[in-house]
């Protein structure tokens, strides 16, 4: 039986290390390959929806980058289901169901974490969208879906462009539920940070900014990294969020923007499979490894 099963989009287990973007998932992989060499863990990539693996064959799954499953989420609902039931799955599976729904973000808030303000628009919402954003009050508005990831069907709208964007809502209405979000100009300008916490404890920070006259930071959006000096204060922030809503979870990433007066708030936590950069922070990979030992001994 293997110790550790690192599930991750089928193309990420043989990556093709000439092209950029898959040569640095490649980097996180080895690291955390590495890391469980180095500490006694059997471990493998394996694809979250290879149908010949024996999920039962491991003590444990570590979501990596699943990175298809927006696109495929009935299909991927289904197999957490089945591979949950034969195994762990980290973080838990109770996590990933809470988290891959944005909905969350109303519990985090409960919680007493600031938030960026969010109005849910649940399925079969009859209203148009213009309509929905005159009552929404904010002038420039950020669209996207509840379950989603790599900025999937997200839009920056207003008043003037707002009709070029009603068919696309109506259709997807229909059968999913969608988020609205003011703008935050801060992300033009400043960028958005992204905190990453190992096992409770802060490890590293990079600062993401979107390429000149976009507003999406992913770096497959054009979106560049750079160095962030944290403060003690942002630290204690950070870990606090994720102590606040989910203290089980073995990794997390705290992505946070500033709002008007300056102060931060929370965008999106991520606990199902951020990117961590581990190869800005090698070490965070071997805390990650040595956290699931402890708890698969």
């Amino acid at each position: 039986m293997l110790d550790l099963v690192i599930a991750v989009e089928a193309k990420y287990v043989n990556p093709n290390r000439d092209d950029w973007y898959e040569a640095q998932i490649a980097k996180e992989n080895d690291l955390l390959l590495s890391a469980c060499k180095s500490n006694g863990i059997d471990a493998k990539l394996v694809a979250w929806d290879d149908a010949e693996f024996d999920w039962s064959n491991t003590k444990a799954v570590l979501i990596r980058e699943v990175w298809d499953y927006f696109h495929r989420f009935k299909e991927f609902k289904e197999w957490m289901e089945a591979v949950s039931s034969k195994t762990r799955l980290i973080n838990d599976a109770s996590v990933i169901k809470w988290n891959w729904d944005k909905h969350y973000m109303a519990d985090v808030e409960k919680n007493g974490v600031a938030i960026v303000p969010t109005l849910f628009i649940e399925i079969g919402d009859p209203r148009r969208l213009s309509e929905i954003i005159r009552s929404s009050g904010w002038n420039e508005c950020i669209l996207k879906p509840c379950i989603s990831g790599g900025a999937r069907h997200t839009y920056k709208l207003n008043s003037s462009n707002c009709a070029e964007y009603e068919e696309i809502h109506a259709a997807l209405i229909k059968d999913e539920p969608m988020m609205l979000q003011p703008f935050i100009h801060s992300i033009g300008t400043k960028g958005e940070v992204s905190f990453i916490v190992i096992n409770g404890k802060y490890e590293h920070a990079v600062l993401k900014k979107a390429k000149e006259g976009d507003f999406r930071v992913q770096d497959d959006w054009g979106g560049t990294l750079h160095e962030y000096q944290i403060s003690n204060e942002e630290i204690k922030l950070a870990e606090d969020i994720v102590k606040r809503s989910c203290p089980s979870a073995f990794y997390a990433r705290v992505d946070l923007v500033w709002g008007d007066q300056n102060e931060l708030l929370l965008g999106e936590l991520e606990l199902i499979e951020p990117e961590l950069w581990f190869r800005r922070n090698e070490k965070a990979a071997e805390n990650l490894i040595l956290g699931i030992k402890d708890s698969i001994s």
